[in-house]
């Protein structure tokens, strides 16, 4: 099934104030987000815009990938009509998303795409959770909301099916549902998703900017490397536990290099310096400290700014101990010094193959990658 996307985004905006399509948001246009999601969506063959005359080169300008950009009318409907005239006529089906909703999730297309594959047409829907009540002149009267659903975009159908429905019905249709009703053709409504909000007023703004913060993910690189230690009896840590047997790394505290390798990706993650940094080898309070207690200085760290942990991958190089017998006892121990679970702590091993420093047996090296999201 080949499937086409459209954006309408001709609307006048005169509830927001301006056309809130331009307005930036997390770095680019609030149609873009949208445009983006149903783009990159395998099931989508291509993407076109609906837009109004005066914005055409600009937005042709701005997505000189789309595979239409055309004018829109004055409602709608008549931007949805628009939108199935433009598609491609090798197109089976077209998807009418509102270029005001900027967040439609993988899942949501999928399901829309797939039940018109079942139906032929159809529509998520959020059903009502919110007790109603409508005015009646200076009173009120309550609702039901049994059955009721607040319906959102990506909306679609068979090409041929929503083209007739704009020819042919001509009763009130705020969306290509009501098209499709009208037309007495069976449709299916999804689940919707509650991310997937309109914005219609400068607050709703506002809610989609604090949703792009809230989805902010950062990565963190770190990197540590520990010498043997030439002081007899010197305990050896690694990952928060002891390698009974084996000589100790030198360092000012234990000198667990891969629990500093992970502090260090965390902090370079969250932009609050390095290990060198916080824990400087001048400070006396760090000598032989254990490593844990750095990890947990850094999660309070990036707790206090707003971070929380996503996942922590790491790479130990050594030629001895082995490390992978004992992985998931230190992605326990590494958890437990973060707070968080130990499925979101990797530990992985390699040798150097006898090469250079680390491969003649001299000490021992780490690399760690942080992945952290807003909290």
């Amino acid at each position: 099934m080949k499937v086409v996307a459209v954006i309408l985004a001709g609307g006048k905006g005169s509830r927001f104030g301006s056309n809130k399509l331009l307005e930036p948001l997390g770095g680019k246009a609030l149609w873009r987000w949208s445009y983006d999601a149903l783009r990159l969506h395998p099931a989508v063959s291509g993407v076109g815009l609906v837009v109004r005359s005066e914005a055409r080169l600009t937005f042709a300008g701005e997505a000189p990938e789309a595979s239409f950009v055309v004018e829109g009318g004055e409602t709608r409907r008549a931007s949805s009509y628009a939108a199935c005239s433009a598609a491609p006529a090798d197109a089976d089906a077209v998807l009418i998303h509102d270029g005001a909703r900027p967040f439609p999730s993988t899942r949501l297309i999928s399901d829309v795409v797939a039940a018109i594959e079942r139906k032929g047409a159809a529509a998520p829907g959020l059903a009502v959770t919110d007790t109603l009540r409508r005015s009646v002149g200076k009173e009120f009267e309550r609702v039901s909301r049994d059955g009721l659903f607040a319906m959102q975009t990506p909306q679609g159908g068979w090409r041929d099916l929503l083209l007739k429905g704009h020819e042919t019905v001509s009763e009130e249709a705020p969306d290509e549902i009501a098209l499709v009703e009208a037309l007495g053709q069976p449709y299916e409504i999804v689940p919707g998703d509650p991310a997937n909000i309109k914005v219609t007023l400068p607050e709703d703004l506002a809610r989609a900017r604090a949703s792009i913060e809230g989805m902010e993910t950062r990565t963190g690189i770190g990197y540590d490397v520990h010498r043997f230690s030439s002081v007899p009896g010197r305990r050896l840590m690694l990952g928060g536990i002891e390698f009974a047997g084996h000589q100790g790394l030198d360092g000012h505290s234990d000198a667990d290099a891969l629990a500093h390798a992970i502090a260090d990706a965390l902090l370079g993650a969250a932009g609050l310096g390095d290990i060198g940094q916080r824990f400087p080898n001048s400070e006396p309070q760090w000598r032989n400290e254990p490593s844990s207690a750095f990890l947990a200085a850094t999660a309070g760290w990036l707790a206090e700014a707003g971070w929380r942990i996503v996942h922590i991958d790491t790479t130990v190089l050594a030629e001895a101990p082995k490390v992978m017998p004992r992985a998931r006892e230190m992605c326990a121990a590494l958890a437990r010094a973060l707070g968080i679970e130990p499925g979101r702590v990797s530990v992985k091993a390699t040798t150097h193959e006898g090469l250079g420093a680390i491969g003649r047996g001299e000490g021992i090296a780490a690399m760690a990658v942080a992945t952290i999201r807003r909290a």
